[in-house]
């Protein structure tokens, strides 16, 4: 049985439909406040539903949960926290559609989540399981470690600048971590954190000011290092260029990286992205009076849009760089980054399927 991998629908631009591939389609996982699983579905058929923890399990070697379901529904109640993965078997023909969580629900973490699911280049669907972006870790608990073990991280890379690594150093322990030393003056363009307005404009510096975090990503993933991790303090601007940049290599068309990129409104959680801060304990450290402001300030508490006024992506002020100095993304991926085509061909080989 050919299996394909699909997202959980948390917009429906992320909704995956497969008819030309089989009946079973727009496979999707959501989670409720009591921890229950729903598994939705289409089909005109009665499907068989397995579930492992595994991303690469199969029906055969999966845990049967129910035979012949119809109507296009089944909820997994009490789940946990631990990280399921669906299979669901259509009975008429055997074809084969896998779904899951998008988010990892990590009591307190924030914007952790898989890029599993998404279709790529030839026909194919970026693997679960090996790829993660998420927002700051300073917080995390052993019950949140226990769920990151248990994925089996590799490898982390942290995208943040030093002043964010002084107050809010990484929680994920026993693993090999990486950073590159920069301070966030330089990435706002010589701009002092505490007077920043907003950060559209710092996407245009981008595609720049990222290459060498972008270096150890792409090592990273072509050295096998997965599952691998990165981050930024929301997991949601720096993380979204660099999602972006890893999907437009596994050939996710833009519309796709765009929606997944606004996911961020829905999965982040500042109170756990940052400590409580108290600036005099960091003197000389702008960072430090950035963060503490927005803490003070009730309105970044909840998460917004990553649109301008007219409803353009923030994120397509880097990607129109690109396409401005560079001509396209595999362009621009060459010549800073210095991907080969026997590069993208690798990475193809090791996160589609």
């Amino acid at each position: 049985m050919k299996a394909r991998w699909f997202a959980a629908a948390a917009l429906m631009s992320l909704s995956v439909h497969t008819t030309a591939l089989g009946k079973v389609s727009a496979a999707g996982v959501e989670r409720s406040p009591a921890n229950a699983l729903a598994l939705n579905w289409e089909s005109p058929d009665p499907v068989d539903i397995y579930e492992s923890d595994r991303p690469t399990a199969s029906a055969e070697d999966a845990r049967l949960l129910a035979r012949g379901v119809t109507g296009g529904s089944y909820t997994l109640a009490d789940a946990g926290l631990s990280r399921r993965y669906f299979i669901l078997v259509d009975r008429k023909d055997g074809d084969t559609v896998k779904a899951a969580e998008r988010a990892v629900p990590l009591p307190h973490g924030s914007n952790f989540r898989d890029l599993g699911g998404y279709a790529g280049a030839g026909g194919k669907h970026v693997r679960w399981g090996l790829i993660f972006r998420s927002g700051g870790q300073p917080m995390l608990t052993d019950e949140d470690m226990a769920q990151i073990k248990a994925i089996g991280v590799a490898q982390v890379v942290d995208l943040r600048s030093d002043e964010e690594r002084v107050i809010a150093p990484t929680g994920i322990d026993g693993v090999p971590y990486s950073a590159i030393g920069y301070s966030m003056v330089d990435l706002l363009g010589g701009t002092s954190p505490d007077k920043m307005r907003n950060g559209v404009a710092i996407y245009h510096g981008f595609p720049l000011m990222l290459v060498p975090q972008l270096k150890l990503v792409f090592a990273d993933l072509l050295r096998r290092q997965a599952p691998l991790v990165y981050n930024c303090s929301a997991g949601q601007d720096r993380t979204g260029f660099t999602t972006a940049m890893i999907l437009s290599a596994l050939g996710v068309p833009r519309e796709t990286i765009y929606a997944d990129y606004q996911l961020s409104t829905r999965y982040r959680r500042p109170q756990f992205e940052m400590p409580k801060l108290d600036p005099a304990a960091y003197p000389g450290n702008p960072v430090a009076k950035m963060f503490a402001r927005f803490q003070a300030d009730p309105r970044y508490q909840t998460p917004t849009p990553l649109v301008e006024a007219d409803g353009t992506p923030f994120l397509k002020g880097a990607f129109d760089e690109i396409d401005a100095k560079w001509g396209s993304v595999e362009q621009y991926l060459e010549k800073e980054v210095g991907l080969t085509e026997a590069d993208f061909q690798a990475l193809r080989r090791l996160y589609l399927e």
